[in-house]
């Protein structure tokens, strides 16, 4: 779990749009393991560790339905400690009728579905970096079958007891509108790494050579417009540097590409040219 702790950049946090914050509640809390760390009439803080909120919950006035083809959330993930965890996340799938998607990645195995708002959410666990492949400074990727047989092996029915302690978020996926200044934002403005990029359609980015702390992608159209203010997505998400002088550092490169940056006393808030918004802390 090194790539989701300092020195490291990485995302931390990411907050949804709900239409009905107790419902997603308890399909958060019964579904995936989250416990409660604050809450209040619109805004839930869930948190695997009991210390840490890694996800949050908001439901905006007057939410509106998920708005299709649009930029903004793909999905988030979660990332588990263990194939183990992994294992015993299915069997716990297939006990409360589930519905699973699945990929092998070649350096994670992954399981999606989505929360009762239609957003998307991924369950994962990475295989050891000593046995991923790099090609120079690019990291092979794939999206191979995977395989429940051999994973189920390593678990056993009834053996979920919720999120383990040391679950991450592990990184974000997004949609964008396009990808040649959508690259220029997050390499020179945010300081990640292009690991993976598959012509103009995605682009996986991370530091400390991470298979991907976010994914940005074009599968929703070239020019696909931003939602609505209270639509159900994603309402923003937070970025982990290292210090308050690398938090520093890049509201300076920001705005030296152009990037608009509002500057709190502890963070600092940008939104990428696609209208996803960012909170970058420390």
């Amino acid at each position: 779990m090194n790539f989701h702790r300092k020195p490291i950049t990485f995302v931390s946090n990411v907050t949804v749009k709900v239409q009905d914050l107790i419902r997603s509640i308890a399909f958060y809390q019964k579904v995936i393991g989250f416990d409660i760390l604050e809450k209040n009439n619109t805004t839930a803080e869930l948190t695997a560790d009991g210390k840490t909120s890694i996800l949050t919950l908001e439901q905006p006035d007057n939410a509106e339905p998920k708005q299709s083809r649009t930029t903004g959330l793909y999905h988030f993930a979660i990332l588990l400690p263990t194939r183990r965890d992994l294992a015993n996340f299915v069997f716990h799938s297939i006990d409360i009728g589930l519905p699973l998607a699945s990929s092998d990645h070649l350096v994670s195995e992954a399981l999606y579905f989505s929360d009762p708002d239609g957003n998307g959410i991924e369950v994962y666990r990475d295989r050891d970096p000593a046995g991923w492949t790099w090609q120079g400074d690019q990291v092979e990727m794939a999206v191979d079958p995977l395989d429940f047989e051999d994973l189920l092996q390593a678990g056993e029915k009834g053996g979920w007891k919720g999120l383990p302690k040391g679950t991450v978020m592990g990184h974000i996926h997004l949609h964008v509108a396009e990808m040649e200044n959508t690259k220029h934002f997050y390499e020179k403005g945010l300081g990640f790494e292009t690991v993976s990029q598959f012509g103009n359609q995605a682009l996986f980015i991370s530091t400390g050579k991470y298979h991907h702390h976010i994914g940005l992608n074009t599968w929703n159209g070239v020019g696909a417009p931003q939602p609505s203010e209270n639509s159900v997505g994603l309402q923003s998400y937070t970025i982990s540097y290292p210090t308050k002088e690398a938090v520093h550092h890049t509201v300076q490169n920001l705005k030296a590409i152009g990037a608009s940056v509002k500057e709190e006393e502890n963070q600092a808030i940008t939104k990428d040219p696609s209208g996803n918004k960012i909170i970058i802390t420390s």
